[in-house]
């Protein structure tokens, strides 16, 4: 009798398929939330459906890595000065591809490209949404099997704005105005993680059934946690206010759970990921050599800033809110510090040379 025909391997795959029929999937859950808006056209879920149809792709070729040249870089430079992963062009292809196939987006935003693409709508079309993102974060570490992601921002295009010929400026909104965000993780398994801001939701994609399903409904982050992510190789670089914060989280005292742990993929989409299930802060600087932040505003800290605030945490660049900000350009930096509450206020307040004040 072969494996798959055995009693026992057919009761578990029976108990696979009973625990898979209690899952809802995306498209289902999408679907729901817009039967809660009478006038919704059903552009919106449409366009999530996109991104997930791109995020589905690109995972199924980041399964393939070594076994297909898709390691190592493409020899060329991006807008951001970086060299451009293999990986990176391939993502930022498939989602502009989704996104253009779709019709509900109308500009695109990427990391991987120096100015907005606009779309080719009709004025009868849906395609009244921004997209921006970054399609592969974390792309350099591909090569070593670390886990990677796709963040995505969402906007409506402003009513002065013709849908037919979009200009850059109709993206440059402040993250407030966010109708969506989210982001994928790829690694032990490949998670879509969104908010339409009521709430934070996850799914989990099955590869034998090719859905994502909802695994981890209504995510809330705790006010507090004892993980700490931040590149430390830069400490003699960072504010003193910082230092300090640093050391304070590292000393050890029992009434206020300390020592932290230090927890640092290098993959923000990862680290955020972690922090936000486990409850932790993480923290990208302004420093001597980046006194910017080196992470971008419109989408990298606006998009998971959205969703650290829908599951109860907090983001700032260390003085001001980072929804709040007002961008000046597609690829503007920003400094980060994002997570748990209660670790960001402190985080503040060391900043800003008041740690007594929490």
């Amino acid at each position: 009798m072969s494996t798959s025909d055995s009693p026992v391997s057919s009761q578990r795959d029976g108990a696979i398929d009973s625990e898979l029929g209690d899952f809802e999937t995306l498209e289902q859950f999408i679907l729901e939330q817009q039967d809660r808006f009478p006038h919704s056209t059903g552009a919106f879920s449409r366009l999530l459906r996109d991104i997930s149809l791109a995020a589905k792709i690109v995972n199924r070729d980041m399964r393939k890595a070594g076994l297909i040249d898709i390691y190592g870089s493409t020899g060329e430079t991006n807008v951001q000065g970086e060299v451009q992963q293999k990986m990176d062009a391939l993502a930022h292809r498939e989602f502009v591809l989704a996104l253009r196939r779709g019709g509900e987006c109308c500009l695109i935003g990427s990391e991987e490209h120096a100015e907005a693409i606009p779309l080719s709508t009709t004025s009868e079309g849906d395609g009244e949404y921004i997209v921006l993102l970054d399609p592969l974060d974390g792309s350099s570490n591909i090569d070593v099997c670390v886990s990677v992601g796709t963040i995505f921002s969402i906007y409506r295009l402003p009513d002065d704005y013709e849908k037919e010929e979009p200009e850059l400026d109709a993206a440059l909104q402040p993250g407030t105005e966010q109708v969506a965000a989210g982001y994928v993780v790829y690694g032990s398994s490949t998670m879509l993680v969104y908010t339409t801001g009521n709430g934070v939701n996850g799914f989990t994609l099955d590869p034998s059934i090719g859905e994502f399903l909802l695994s981890h409904p209504n995510l809330k982050t705790p006010d507090r946690g004892r993980i700490f992510s931040i590149n430390a190789g830069y400490y003699n670089s960072f504010d003193g206010g910082l230092r300090d914060y640093l050391d304070w989280l590292q000393e050890t005292d029992a009434e206020s759970n300390r020592p932290a742990k230090t927890r640092y993929i290098g993959s923000f989409v990862s680290d955020f990921h972690r922090n936000l299930i486990k409850g932790g802060i993480y923290m990208y600087p302004a420093t001597q050599g980046s006194p910017s932040g080196k992470l971008r505003l419109m989408y990298e800290a606006n998009p998971m800033a959205f969703i650290a605030e829908e599951a109860g945490g907090r983001a700032t660049d260390g003085y001001t809110r980072i929804l709040e900000k007002q961008p000046e350009k597609l690829h503007q930096r920003t400094p980060l510090y994002i997570g748990s509450a209660d670790m960001v206020r402190r985080a503040e307040a060391f900043l800003q040379g008041e740690p007594e004040r929490v």
